[in-house]
């Protein structure tokens, strides 16, 4: 299994919904929901703007209020679009074990290179069932894992300790870890393997992450300024750290904007701003604040990326 294919900038795909989506309907809405015209043209855009990676049905890609149909339905066009040029790693969690079997097996069928997959949230597991949900998750389809830690969002923290363990089975290859923490990050670095990838999953910690041995970040930023996020990470790995911090501290009051509110709501709406995208979002994800909106289009303003 070849890890270093999944190293440097990896965007958190927002999805684009049509004008005629249902939005918060009990059905999760319908095929035609979304727009697989402009996803297909975004995920171009992202790589000739020289993004390594892609993140189809994430948060940002407002998984929580997909069906199922439609969840396997964007993980299927982004694996085709992408046609390999550049690794697809599928988000496939769940707080239901067997949902997030079902979403990770259906990743490894329709070619996916990797699975990204969420500690379980609202039910907040004891550490052994963290263990065994991702023990059965791991054994249940041949397709690199790796472990999403974001306490914030789930209610429940992947110690470093279980991270170790979590570590030692054969296809869990490595973290997004987003729980600000960098000391825990350092601890995880001395406990797991050499070659456990740990990945910024904080847009604004990117440049720390890498300077403790991480491989990239899967970013939100990157998003709209793909090219950017690419060359921090790039400038970082040929030891040119000077370029790298003049890049991050370009991007840093941007990505401050960019969760001003929720993600991915002022993200999506930059998108929309840029005409990426449509603005569209389901509920309960909703416009941006007026307050809020006037300040992102400022610091995108500043950024150059509007007039």
């Amino acid at each position: 299994m070849d890890r270093r294919k999944f190293h440097g900038a990896i965007t958190a795909l927002v999805t684009p919904f049509s004008a005629t989506d249902p939005g918060g309907s009990a059905s999760g809405g319908t095929d035609s929901s979304i727009d697989e015209t402009a996803y297909k043209r975004f995920i171009e855009w992202q790589i000739a703007q020289g993004i390594h990676g892609v993140v189809p049905c994430g948060t940002t890609g407002e998984s929580p209020t997909l069906s199922e149909k439609e969840h396997e339905r964007i993980i299927q066009i982004c694996v085709e679009t992408v046609a390999k040029r550049i690794p697809v790693i599928a988000g496939t969690g769940s707080n239901s074990t067997a949902e997030a079997v079902h979403m990770t097996q259906h990743a490894a069928k329709v070619g996916a290179d990797a699975a990204l997959v969420v500690t379980p949230y609202y039910n907040k597991p004891t550490p052994k069932g963290i263990y065994l949900h991702y023990k059965a998750i791991s054994e249940c389809a041949d397709i690199p894992i790796i472990l999403y830690n974001i306490a914030g969002r789930t209610g429940k923290n992947i110690e470093p300790d279980l991270m170790a363990k979590l570590a030692g089975i054969k296809n869990i290859i490595g973290v997004k870890e987003a729980s600000g923490n960098l000391d825990q990050m350092r601890k995880i670095r001395e406990l797991c393997p050499k070659d456990f990838l740990l990945i910024s999953g904080d847009d604004g910690l990117t440049l720390p992450i890498l300077s403790m041995g991480g491989v990239g970040v899967i970013s939100v930023a990157s998003n709209i300024v793909p090219k950017d996020v690419a060359e921090l990470v790039n400038a970082f790995s040929k030891g040119d750290k000077s370029k790298a911090e003049a890049i991050n501290a370009k991007l840093l009051p941007l990505i401050e904007a960019l969760f001003i509110e929720t993600n991915p709501i002022p993200v999506k709406t930059a998108a929309a701003l840029m005409g990426l995208c449509s603005s569209r979002m389901r509920l309960p994800m909703c416009e941006m604040e007026e307050a809020n909106l006037a300040k992102l289009k400022q610091a995108m303003r500043n950024y150059g990326l509007l007039k």
